[in-house]
């Protein structure tokens, strides 16, 4: 048993309890008189720091003995037992996570008077400014957005001024000045107040802090060109244009696109075209091939012109139309077609497309009557080419418009035979034909062929407007307005931007008194064409018929500032006003129409008896012998002229006149019965020759109408009447209905009781003169426009004398 004991030897023998009382030689007080460092800490502030009330750090970073450190008593030696001590649990519960601390202190407030914080909310306020100013513009409130910018002008000058004294200039916001004053310059732009946009791009240009601002001088370079400064213009364009790097190769064809069109305005097509060769030829575009091709037409270069033409032919239009076609018959392929066929995309290539065909358009139009001998020539060039190129479907619309050139050179014959090779294309192509083929019988008052070619166009493309508007037209020439009503109806539905069927039903509602449709179809053709002088004056007329003539002279004043010329319209206003009694206005409106149209006949009616009625008798003469020389055939002017001298006074000039105008008409019998008269009271001896004349005349026509008379009685049959006045036996029939041969009341009522001459007696005239026109009944007067007849002057002039007893 003994022999498995081994005892340890005595030399290896540990301490059980050894090491307990060593600790880390930091912790020696001892050396600390010859350690450096903490001598020298004493010396310093650092060892006159004042006891803390709590436990006290030595040097060495070592708590205090007998301190309390997290609730639990340091002990006074290193040796303690293990395990949980009773001072660590009096009064406290476990709280490993400190909880029991409660919430953290509050952070410290900032103040809102600080510098710093005033300048934070003015950058704030001046942000907003900007971004309203942009708003307001965008809406079109320019005022506004003027007033928007200048405020944030004025506080970023503020801005500016207190960041200086707070902070270094460095710290100068450079971004939100170089915006603030972009957007001044640009609103003081489109408020069109240039001098102050130029001043304020200077200030951006020459500032050297702001980067990249030489571009500016571009917009620079717009002003001058609506300024129409085009030296300066194309000089700060040139400057924008060295500003730009050269990879950046879209602006810098965009400034050079400007170059060119500033060339075009100035007349200098020479530098214009070079500028759009360069263009061509580095990056081909549609506008810049058609300004091209209008600056070799301006200069008159035939093949150049074909050269441009088909440099514009060639400009890719980059649309892929096979996508929008479903390849199969995939359910989820379809849907996605479908739903790309009209998304935002699709309608921008359908807007370049269009873009493009009209600039083709446009050029073969402008080119086509001088690149060959003849236009007819020149569309067939300009036809090929374009059947050779990715647009088709133009050449079709090139024959049509060789037609229309036809047409517009009185050749209708070329332009039928051009339409109806067209009728035989595809349905669209036939549609169009069709139209305009209906359209030029129309204007031939052809109605039948209007009628079926209308038919053919509307057979083709029933969703055409053009057509429907063209067949209800030909339905309104046969008077079946109802009818003609639909078919615009339809057209509008289909198209309802037709403005010319909108018109037309306005009109068919006219015409069948449906007055408050017409006026709501005009009203809203008024709404789309606002500046339409035949809309305006169809709402005028609409409301004259309404019987409210002070809206329809409201609507005449607004036409009489689109077209302040028009003598037809200035003559509607005087007539208006004259029927309302203000006879000064009247007068006005009918001299401006007189001044623009001298041979309008009811206004120099009007105005002579305007002047007769005011006993301005010269002036009154000057009217009527105008109208005596546009109707030198009527001897009611001439008399009208001889009766105003003899109203002056000048009884020779009278006299003289009556003269003349018996040696032209010598049948009149109004014109001797004045020579007698006048030469009585003046003692010539002409008077009884001149009663002779009146008695033999007098004689003839009771002898024609007994003849007539008899006549009538003898057939039974119907004969036409002749005038009973000397105006028939002289060949003038003046119709009361005809609009030409009316005139104002006032000319049937002109004073004949204060003549000098009215105590004469006809007693050296033969007792056997008689008025053939017997007793003179009083006609009823309205505010419209009367005849003037013969025997109006023999009631007004010659006075009860020569009446018969």
């Amino acid at each position: 048993m003994m022999q498995n004991v081994h005892l340890a030897p005595e030399t290896d023998e540990d301490d059980l309890y050894s090491g307990y009382n060593d600790y880390n030689p930091i912790y020696d007080i001892e050396e600390l008189e010859n350690d450096a460092a903490f001598q020298q800490a004493v010396r310093t502030s650092h060892g006159r720091r004042p006891p803390s009330k709590t436990s006290l750090a030595s040097s060495i970073g070592r708590p205090m003995t007998g301190a309390i450190q997290d609730g639990v008593t340091r002990p006074m030696t290193a040796v303690r037992a293990a395990g949980f001590t009773k001072a660590a649990l009096r009064g406290s519960a476990f709280d490993p996570l400190g909880q029991s601390r409660g919430p953290a202190p509050p952070l410290e407030a900032k103040k809102k008077d600080s510098p710093e914080e005033k300048i934070k909310q003015l950058e704030k306020e001046v942000n907003e400014l900007v971004e309203e100013s942009c708003i307001a513009s965008s809406c079109g409130d320019l005022k506004l957005a003027l007033e928007k910018a200048k405020d944030a002008g004025r506080k970023e000058r503020v801005l500016v001024r207190q960041r200086e004294q707070v902070t270094t200039p460095e710290n100068i916001n450079l971004d939100l000045t170089y915006s603030v004053l972009f957007n001044l310059a640009s609103q003081y732009s489109v408020n069109e107040m240039y001098a102050e946009a130029l001043n304020t791009y200077q200030v951006i240009v020459k500032n050297k802090m702001f980067s990249n601002a030489g571009i500016l001088k571009m917009n620079m370079g717009n002003i001058y060109l609506k300024q129409r400064n085009y030296s300066k213009a194309i000089k700060f364009y040139r400057m924008a244009l060295d500003q730009v790097p050269s990879v950046n190769k879209q602006m810098r064809i965009k400034i050079m696109q400007n170059i060119g069109v500033t060339f075009i305005q100035a007349g200098q097509y020479s530098d214009a075209i070079n500028s759009y060769e360069h263009i061509m030829s580095m990056a081909p575009n549609l506008k810049a091939g058609y300004n091209l091709t209008i600056c070799y037409f301006a200069v008159g270069d035939r093949e150049k012109m074909k050269k441009a033409f088909q440099k514009l032919i060639a400009v890719p239009l980059e649309i892929d139309e096979d996508k929008y076609i479903s390849p199969s018959d995939d359910p989820h392929t379809n849907l996605v077609t479908e739903a790309i066929k009209n998304d935002h995309l699709r309608q921008m290539e359908r807007e370049r497309k269009a873009m493009a065909e009209k600039y083709i358009m446009t050029s073969a139009k402008l080119i086509a009557p001088v690149i060959e001998t003849s236009f007819a020539a020149g569309y067939d060039w300009c036809v090929e080419v374009v059947k050779a190129s990715q647009y088709v479907e133009l050449a079709n619309d090139l024959e049509i418009n060789k037609a229309v050139t036809y047409l517009r050179q009185k050749d209708y014959n070329q332009a039928v035979e051009i339409l109806k090779m067209l009728e035989k294309k595809d349905s669209r192509v036939k549609s169009a034909a069709a139209t305009n083929l209906s359209a030029l019988y129309y204007m031939g008052k052809d109605f039948a062929q209007a009628s079926s070619y209308a038919d053919i166009a509307v057979n083709s493309d029933r969703y055409n407007p053009a057509a429907l508007t063209n067949k209800g037209n030909t339905v309104f020439a046969n008077g079946d307005y109802e009818k003609a009503a639909e078919f615009y109806k339809e057209a509008l539905r289909n198209d309802s931007s037709c403005t010319e069927a909108l018109y037309n039903i306005g009109l068919t509602y006219e015409k069948l008194n449906r007055l408050d449709e017409a006026l709501d179809c005009f009203l809203k053709l008024h709404a789309i064409l606002r500046n339409s002088a035949e809309v305006l004056y169809q709402i005028a007329n609409i409301y004259e018929l309404m019987e409210n003539p002070s809206q329809a002279i409201e609507w005449l004043m607004q036409v009489v500032s689109v077209v302040p010329t028009d003598p037809q319209v200035l003559s509607k206003l005087g007539e208006l006003y004259d029927h309302e009694g203000d006879k000064s206005q009247a007068f006005q409106y009918y001299y401006e129409s007189y001044r623009y149209f001298p041979c309008n006949i009811e206004v120099i009616e009007w105005l002579g008896a305007y002047y007769i009625d005011t006993q301005f008798w010269e002036k009154a003469i000057q009217y009527f012998e105008r109208a005596s020389l546009i109707q030198p055939t009527q001897v009611k002017w001439q008399l009208m002229v001889a009766s105003c001298f003899r109203r002056s006074g000048n009884y020779q000039k009278a006299l003289d006149t009556y003269k003349d105008t018996h040696r032209k008409f010598p049948e009149n019998v109004e014109c001797l019965r004045f020579l007698v008269r006048l030469c009585t009271d003046l003692g010539l001896k002409d008077a009884q020759e001149y009663a002779r004349k009146l008695k033999r005349l007098e004689k003839m026509k009771e002898i024609r109408e007994q003849r007539i008379k008899s006549g009538r009685d003898g057939s039974g049959g119907s004969r036409g009447k002749r005038e009973g006045s000397a105006s028939g036996d002289s060949g003038q029939n003046y119709s009361a209905s005809s609009k030409g041969e009316r005139l104002s009341a006032r000319l049937r009522a002109l004073p004949g009781t204060n003549e000098p001459y009215e105590s004469s007696s006809n007693k050296e005239i033969d007792a056997s003169y008689v008025d053939p026109l017997g007793p003179q009944i009083e006609r009823p007067k309205t505010a419209a426009k009367k005849r003037i007849d013969e025997d109006d002057f023999a009631d007004e002039e010659l006075g009860d004398d020569l009446l018969p007893e």
